[in-house]
């Protein structure tokens, strides 16, 4: 079957809930303070209540809440001070009526207290005498034992990303070690007989550095993957082949950066054809830019295609490859992304049944679209963000108010 068979265009929804690969990153144990960004294999529990005691809330006196009922700045109600409870010690006196024991914040709250009375609702009278001019409610001032977290409570939930405040809890509960997906091990493949390395001094006529890989395994380093260049292959569907059947060997995800374009020296679909137990997905995405894309798998493990241009391989990797990265390597809640609201600068014209990805720079509130070839990798440097218009609108009307996606 040639390439241009293939050349039918999905658009992205249908491709990102059609494209679903089987491939799934194996799992391992990390310390808890090393698991920053790693995505949990399994909801991590708790075996124990947070914080443990009923600890008080604010500085204060302990007190039965019953016995402050009807006071008032007019007519106080008066209590013998028993004690006092010290930081990080248990209680060593219980409350009685008519009594309070004075504690600070995260104080152990005695037995027989079921309130704590702000310090400045209160005043002393006399030794061993306060008196509090402010009735409270049973519960005022103090956090029960399992307040925080129940046993067994969810500390963190599988599939999403730990965060600081995730590894904060996760050490109140006491939890050393977490069971979290392997990173996602990303092949990342440029083609082409004019694509030399960035390291290369001088170019000769009709050369280029191999920009988009680097910024490739940037994007995939931030989606929690780990990198695997492949280098430079050049427009021979041999070696196109064998790097292939290499990459998908020994890593999760494949990405080759040019060489999927509709035209005589594509090379991609055929390389992949070749390969034994490969299936081709599509061939041609409904998105600008990033038509000429190429989605495929081999034995569950996904081959993504990107165009040759720079900026149209980097907005299709983010827009489709991000999804099927994080698929793969168990991330099931995805991190929001950064957006603002702002208003169209100008009218952008779009095609009815294409999504359209408008580079946009930001300033109070304004949304200026950035336009150019997508061979010009300086638009993406100068953008703030990028607005998505919808595969029904035919365009966005100057002062429209858009959602703008906010790189980071």
């Amino acid at each position: 079957m040639s390439a241009t068979e293939f050349f039918t265009a999905l658009s992205v929804s249908e491709a990102l809930a059609g494209f679903r690969p089987d491939r799934r990153t194996g799992t391992e144990q990390v310390d808890r303070d090393a698991a920053l960004g790693r995505v949990p294999a399994a909801p991590v529990t708790s075996s124990a209540a947070l914080p443990g005691f009923a600890r008080s809330t604010v500085d204060g006196y302990a007190v039965r809440a019953a016995d402050t009922y009807g006071a008032s700045d007019a007519l106080p109600a008066y209590f013998d001070l028993i004690g006092s409870v010290r930081m990080g010690t248990a209680a060593d006196v219980a409350v009685r009526p008519g009594s309070a024991v004075q504690v600070p914040t995260g104080a152990v709250i005695p037995p027989e207290a079921d309130a704590v009375v702000m310090v400045e609702h209160t005043q002393i009278t006399m030794p061993e005498v306060i008196e509090v001019t402010r009735p409270i409610a049973v519960g005022d001032g103090i956090v029960r034992a399992d307040e925080d977290v129940a046993i067994g409570a969810e500390l963190a939930p599988a599939g999403r990303a730990l965060r600081a405040q995730d590894l904060g809890l996760l050490a109140a509960a006491g939890v050393r070690r977490v069971e979290v997906c392997e990173r996602p091990r990303v092949g990342v493949i440029s083609t082409g007989d004019e694509v030399v390395p960035p390291e290369t001094p001088e170019l000769s006529p009709g050369q280029v550095r191999d920009a988009t890989a680097s910024a490739l395994a940037a994007l995939v380093v931030e989606a929690g993957g780990e990198p695997s260049p492949r280098g430079i292959v050049p427009d021979d569907p041999r070696a196109l082949s064998t790097t292939l059947e290499a990459a998908t060997r020994d890593c999760d995800v494949v990405v080759i950066s040019a060489g999927s374009s509709v035209g005589a020296r594509d090379e991609t679909v055929a390389a992949v054809e070749s390969l034994s137990d490969a299936r081709l997905y599509c061939h041609g995405l409904a998105i600008k830019p990033g038509k000429p894309t190429l989605l495929a798998e081999r034995a569950g493990v996904p081959i993504i295609g990107l165009p040759g241009n720079p900026l149209s391989a980097l907005v299709v990797f983010r827009m489709v490859g991000l999804p099927v990265l994080r698929l793969v390597g168990g991330i099931t809640h995805p991190p929001a992304e950064p957006t603002t609201t702002a208003s169209m600068s100008r009218a952008v014209a779009s095609a009815a049944g294409r999504l359209d990805v408008v580079q946009v720079r930001v300033r109070e509130g304004v949304a200026s679209p950035l336009f150019g070839a997508s061979a010009l990798l300086s638009l993406l440097t100068s953008a703030d963000g990028y607005v998505v218009i919808p595969e029904a609108a035919t365009g966005l009307d100057e002062r429209a108010t858009v959602t703008v996606t906010m790189y980071r």
